[in-house]
């Protein structure tokens, strides 16, 4: 496939008029000062590259189709690059080596999101600028009081490259980090590329509320559901395309370049265990598929300290395991069975321990994937919540926890039912009108696709 520059449409207009507790936090980080000092950089050469083997993968990212046309588009350009852990391509070679080694590409800063460029730092944390010991590149933190890239920090750099691995969340702060770099290169003038990669939950599959317009957060910066069924690549053009998106004047937006280097074999039916990539952990809680699976079933209605439910099985499953403090694992389990939600089945799971008993917990399947709805476990058990507890713990709840919890979940209308009904919130009624709605979303953002 081609690459693909955005175009600029005329007379745009989109349905949406659009956690540290999460792995990739919605909590507002302490402010810290801004650095605007360009960092030095250290002449640390690169590794050299490795043998490359016979490669069987039906998936080529876009590093990889990157690296097939000779680095083409990036010939004789400056590069700076946002990027993380799972920046890899499809034989797990760091993008910041593959840049590093690439002819005729001078690469010249990196730039980190929520949890660094190597995923070392806590939810949340505040993370400083500073020389990469690595590389000897100037290293930038895009996650913190400061989130898109200053002018200081964008002098002498061509093209912006980014390499992220989405998780399909909304509420997963990388998708976000891109937006305001995009911002930030579009503001100074700098070409922007972006590197595509696999949803991992496929493209097909759209569920949840969509972000109310004054939500809008570093953990939701668009107005779609919350599984989006969009790769990263497509939610940059997205953004780029389409008006009251980015947070800048139109003329801004329409001078911007944007370019997008799509995959090559994958299709929107693909889950991750298709693409036969080896998934690498994206933030120290999603280690791996199954975790993403859980994060999008039941992250928010498990998450939060005024919640009865807690996420996984002593160290084990997160988010695919869930307990309820005070109820035992039978009693949880039965009620679990009793909610009937589709797609969905429990088995109970015992985690050893090096010391002490054993941790028991329920782990939540997923029996039929068609009938899934990713969401409506977490909103079930929000109501099953003020059932078990007796009392309704969300109508108890600060105003900076609510405004937490907001951001995540996206839907002020649900907040007010659930503070207002309890156990007797109308669940199936919302995921009705949630159905409904991301059904329109879904067509209206086939402009975007960059796969079928």
């Amino acid at each position: 496939m081609p690459v693909l520059p955005r175009n600029f449409p005329n007379g745009l207009s989109l349905f949406f008029a659009l956690l540290g507790l999460f792995g990739c936090s919605a909590s507002t980080p302490a402010p810290r000062p801004v650095q605007q000092a360009v960092l030095p950089t250290i002449n640390i050469p690169p590794p050299p590259t490795p043998a490359v083997a016979p490669e069987p993968f039906p998936v080529m990212l876009g590093i990889d189709v990157l690296e097939s046309q000779g680095f083409a588009a990036l010939q004789g350009k400056r590069i700076g690059l946002l990027t993380h852990p799972a920046g890899v391509n499809r034989r797990g070679v760091s993008t910041i080596d593959v840049l590093r080694r690439a002819p005729g590409v001078k690469l010249v800063a990196l730039f980190g999101p929520e949890h660094g460029i190597y995923g070392d730092i806590p939810a949340s944390e505040n993370i400083p600028d500073r020389t990469d010991p690595r590389t000897g590149l100037p290293a930038y933190s895009l996650f913190g009081s400061r989130r898109e890239p200053s002018k200081a920090q964008l002098k002498g750099i061509d093209v912006f490259v980014i390499d992220l691995q989405d998780i399909g969340v909304r509420s997963y702060s990388f998708t976000v980090c891109m937006k305001y770099a995009i911002e930030g290169c579009f503001k100074n003038g700098v070409e922007v590329m972006v590197l595509d990669r696999p949803n991992p939950l496929g493209g097909l599959k759209v569920d949840g509320p969509l972000l109310d317009e004054n939500l809008k957060s570093g953990v939701g910066g668009y107005r779609v559901p919350y599984v989006h069924g969009l790769t990263i690549g497509e939610i940059a053009r997205m953004a780029a395309e389409a008006p009251g998106v980015l947070d800048v004047p139109e003329a801004v937006r329409a001078r911007g370049k944007l370019t997008v280097i799509p995959m090559r074999g994958w299709k929107r039916s693909m889950r991750w265990p298709d693409t036969g990539l080896v998934f690498k952990a994206t933030s120290p809680r999603i280690q791996d598929y199954p975790a993403v699976i859980g994060y999008a079933m039941v992250g928010l209605g498990t998450s939060w300290p005024f919640s009865g439910f807690t996420s996984g099985i002593g160290t084990e499953y997160p988010f695919r395991g869930i307990a309820y403090k005070g109820k035992t694992t039978d009693a949880l389990l039965k009620e679990l069975e009793l909610l009937k939600v589709p797609g969905l089945s429990f088995r109970k799971v015992t985690v050893p321990a090096k010391a002490g008993p054993p941790a028991i917990g329920i782990y939540v399947d997923v029996a039929d994937w068609e009938a899934w709805r990713p969401t409506e476990l977490s909103f079930e058990l929000m109501r099953l919540n003020c059932k078990l507890g007796g009392t309704n713990p969300f109508a108890k709840v600060s105003a900076p926890d609510a405004l937490l919890f907001n951001k995540h979940t996206g839907s002020m209308e649900w907040w007010i039912a659930l503070k207002r009904d309890g156990a007797k919130v109308d669940v199936e009624g919302f995921v009705k009108t949630w159905q409904s709605r991301t059904a329109i979303y879904q067509q209206q953002t086939r402009k975007y696709w960059l796969y079928n």
